[in-house]
């Protein structure tokens, strides 16, 4: 197994701005980290330059305690499995699982072993005399997992390995990857995403990159943490907005109490939202956007104890489980809130609704858009905002 060590890592290329900047990062032996966030930040590049296909521009990178900035990429013991396979077409399963073996002059014996081995593993031994050509995408992609599996790597390296499946054969293939990567537990493993339930779902530690209009922030960590962290304490408005499907609901405010347990924000539609987050950087009247994700809002059946936003269901989205329940705010009906609710929810569409949530789920952001720490001793009041 090997750990893996970024020390203030950047990537520019020619005549332009960095791409990657200042990554600070230790992943551990055996750690499944996942690299997400939006097209274009970065990810593919610095999981790259991981496997030394791309050069680093400053910083230092190690691998099990090595400096392995001008390594040569087969001198790294890692393994990449690509978006789009990369499989030979008129080889057999079998020989494309054993030609990186036969180029390590492996003897027949070992090599046989090792690929019955992953073919085994993978679900894969009936396959084994077809061409790509006659297999599903997600066999393919089986394919080329155990194509890295036979090599014994000390890191694994996944560059966004669902992208051209279907819906189904994501979620089987992710479950394969995560079975995978406990059964085979000598790697460390870094994957690449965009797709924020993926990493939720497969992530040790998620490192979300920044990307977008702010260039002094492109391609820099937004931050490092366990899947649940980052959707329980985001950082920041982007990660607040990044994590969670559907996204976080964002209302503006100002700032009108603040105590020990928390902060008071009045909303520009007049109403008031109880937080149970750290006020020690906040100030009265400061500007300030309250967060609450759809999954922490729900009806409220008794009304009239709170200041209310008065509300009226704009769109209802039943999909069985659940219905995604999107409510326009009275007087500004560009402005509105999505609720996910039971699916049999009785909501119907211009009817007015009340939403309630409470303190301890609501979230604060300055007016630089840095998160104010939740209370972990918070306690959940009965009702701290009411949508109705």
């Amino acid at each position: 197994m090997a750990s893996i060590s970024l020390s203030a890592v950047q990537k520019a290329y020619a005549g332009n701005s960095p791409v990657i900047r200042n990554v600070n990062l230790e992943i551990g032996a055996n750690e499944f980290c996942v690299f997400l966030g939006p097209s274009g930040c970065g990810k593919s590049t610095l999981l790259r330059m991981v496997a030394g296909l791309e050069d680093i521009t400053s910083g230092e990178l190690r691998i099990n305690g090595t400096v392995m900035n001008h390594v040569h990429p087969s001198q790294r013991r890692v393994a990449m499995v690509f978006q789009n396979y990369a499989l030979y077409p008129h080889m057999s399963v079998y020989e494309n699982m054993a030609f990186g073996l036969r180029q390590a002059k492996l003897d027949k014996t070992t090599i046989d072993a090792k690929v019955r081995q992953a073919a085994q593993a993978l679900q894969l031994e009936k396959y084994l005399e077809r061409r790509p050509a006659a297999l599903s995408g997600g066999q393919r992609q089986r394919v080329a997992i155990g194509r890295a599996i036979v090599r014994e790597p000390g890191v694994f390296l996944f560059d966004e390995p669902l992208s051209n499946l279907d819906a189904a054969l994501r979620v089987q293939t992710r479950t394969e990857i995560a079975r995978l990567h406990r059964e085979f537990n000598s790697a460390s493993a870094i994957y690449v995403t965009h797709d924020q339930i993926e990493a939720m779902a497969l992530a040790d530690k998620i490192v979300l990159l920044h990307a977008g209009a702010d260039m002094e922030r492109h391609g820099s960590v937004a931050q490092i943490g366990a899947p649940l962290d980052l959707y329980h304490r985001p950082k920041s408005r982007f990660v607040a907005g990044f994590i969670g499907s559907p996204k976080m609901n964002f209302l503006p405010g100002t700032v009108t109490a603040i105590d020990s347990t928390g902060v008071t924000v009045r909303l520009l539609t007049g109403d008031v939202v109880r937080a149970a987050v750290d006020g020690s950087r906040a100030r009265l009247d400061m500007k300030v956007t309250v967060g609450i994700r759809p999954e922490h809002l729900q009806l409220d059946q008794l009304g009239g104890r709170r200041q209310s936003i008065n509300g009226k269901v704009r769109l209802v989205e039943r999909l069985g489980e659940h219905s995604y329940v999107h409510v326009s705010l009275w007087e500004q009906s560009r402005s509105q809130v999505i609720a996910k609710l039971p699916g049999d929810g009785g909501v119907s569409v211009a009817e007015p609704i009340a939403l309630c949530a409470s303190a301890d789920v609501c979230h604060v952001f300055d007016d630089q858009d840095m998160a104010l720490n939740r209370l972990e001793t918070a306690v959940a009041s009965s009702c701290s905002v009411r949508f109705a």
